[in-house]
């Protein structure tokens, strides 16, 4: 005697259609995948830029403190600090700024010298604003220094 036992089974019609089910959620994942990596990347150079600047505002910070005179030659375009140490420079270009070994890749596209809450071109100065371009968002940094009488008895 046979019997006839029912196999329970798939059919390949419920097997493609689990296929291709399968194959949407794996795309949908390589694809939010893809922009979480994106957004990651962004976050990352927004920081490496913000952390340049605040290496320049802090470099600019310690000299402007340390030294007893501050001169900005135009024709150079150079920033000197100088004490009866030593002296350091900070030379700006459109994209970057030295300052002896060290530079700051950060493009600038404008910059502001002050005495004495007066606007100056050039010679001696206590305080500067620096506007950073479009690549930066357009940050501000303004560093100043205090006086004291030593620098109006010279």
């Amino acid at each position: 005697m046979l019997t006839k036992h029912k196999i329970s089974a798939y059919t390949i019609s419920e097997m493609i259609v689990v296929l291709i089910i399968t194959s949407i959620v794996v795309g949908m994942a390589f694809s939010v995948l893809r922009m979480v990596q994106k957004h990651m990347n962004s976050i990352q150079h927004n920081l490496e830029k913000t952390t340049e600047l605040n290496k320049l505002e802090q470099s600019l910070w310690l000299d402007f403190n340390r030294h007893s005179k501050i001169e900005y030659d135009t024709i150079e375009d150079e920033l000197v600090f100088s004490s009866e140490i030593d002296t350091i420079s900070y030379r700006f270009s459109e994209t970057y700024i030295i300052k002896d070994i060290d530079t700051f890749n950060i493009p600038l596209k404008n910059k502001t010298f002050f005495f004495d809450g007066t606007e100056v071109p050039n010679d001696v100065i206590d305080a500067l604003k620096i506007e950073t371009s479009k690549v930066f968002q357009n940050q501000q940094l303004f560093v100043f220094k205090q006086n004291d009488a030593t620098l109006f008895m010279n």
